[in-house]
Formats: structure tokens, C-alpha cells, sequence
């Protein structure tokens, strides 16, 4: 009974190192993978970074720093750029950086303006179909400009005018 004892013994300790071996490959490609994940997912820009990226450019508008607001333009360009696909589709990608890069490349805060018009078009059809923010999101209209701009206050500050009009609009939809 003694000899066949020993081999069991043998037996049980190989299986239990094989075990303990594939245990710790297991959790080291599991660890490998999060991390991965991780670093992909920290890299990415969320929606409300795109959204928050939109609003300081109109917020330089509504100052009428079209330095500024070339300045913010670039850091919508590259937000847009970080979007994940499945919140920014491809085709409103390429609308969203048509306009942000125009704006970004133009020192004229009369071309930033027109250039902001389409390119708020394109960020309420975004919003209309993705959740960017947990906060309201307004759709204001400027009638003299026949445009529209998303914000994030209910309060009129016309991008369009600056102090000119700054108060002309009124909140068209509520996101």
C-alpha cells in the first residue's frame, strides 16, 4: 500500500503545480488585458470632453477672441479626433472637423462665425442622437443670424453678434 501511496502523492503534487501554473498564466493575461483596456479607454475623449471642448470655443466667440477661439478650435479638432467610433460615427466626424478645423485655421472672426454655424448644426444632430453630457443642453437660436448654438446655460450668449447682440436669441430645444 506504501508503494502505490508515493505515486499518488506524486501525481497530486504535479497536477496541483500545473494548476497553480495555469491559475497564474490566467490572472497574468487577465491583468494584461485590463490594463490594456485601460490605456485605451484613458486615451479617448468622452462626449462631454468633446461637448465641453464646443462650448469653450463658443464662449471665445462670444468674446470676440477670434485668437481664442483658433486656439479652441485646435483643442476641438483634437477632441473630435479622440472620440471613440461608436459615439462618433464617421460621417460626422468628417462634418465636425471640416468646420472645427476651418474655424482653427482662420484668424477672422467673421469666417470663425459663419464656420460655427454649421458646425453647431452638426454638433445638435450629434447630441439629438448621443447622450454628450448629463447635464441639460440647450439648442439657442439667433433670428438675425438665422443660426443656432448649444450651451450649457439657458441664459443668451450670442456667438454670432458678441457684445453687439449678445443677449439676442432664445433657447429652441432642451437636450
Amino acid at each position: 500500500m506504501h508503494g502505490f501511496a508515493v505515486p499518488v502523492i506524486i501525481l497530486l503534487y504535479i497536477n496541483q503545480f500545473k494548476m497553480k501554473r495555469i491559475l497564474f498564466l490566467v490572472a497574468f493575461i487577465a491583468t494584461a488585458f485590463v490594463q490594456q483596456n485601460f490605456a485605451q479607454e484613458n486615451t479617448k475623449t468622452t462626449s462631454s470632453q468633446l461637448l465641453n471642448a464646443y462650448y469653450q470655443l463658443k464662449d471665445n466667440l462670444v468674446k470676440s477672441n477670434a485668437a481664442a477661439a483658433t486656439a479652441s478650435a485646435a483643442v476641438l479638432v483634437q477632441a473630435i479626433n479622440d472620440t471613440d467610433t461608436q459615439i462618433l460615427k464617421d460621417d460626422a466626424r468628417a462634418n465636425l472637423l471640416r468646420d472645427a478645423s476651418a474655424i482653427a485655421q482662420s484668424g477672422d472672426i467673421k469666417i470663425q462665425r459663419v464656420k460655427f454655424s454649421t458646425l453647431s448644426d452638426n454638433m445638435f444632430e450629434l447630441a439629438k442622437s448621443v447622450k454628450l453630457s448629463t447635464e441639460p443642453v440647450y439648442q439657442q437660436y439667433c433670428p438675425m443670424k438665422k443660426a443656432s448654438w448649444l450651451s450649457n446655460d439657458r441664459a443668451i450668449k450670442n456667438p454670432y453678434y458678441g457684445s453687439a447682440m449678445l443677449t439676442c436669441g432664445s433657447v429652441k430645444a432642451t437636450l
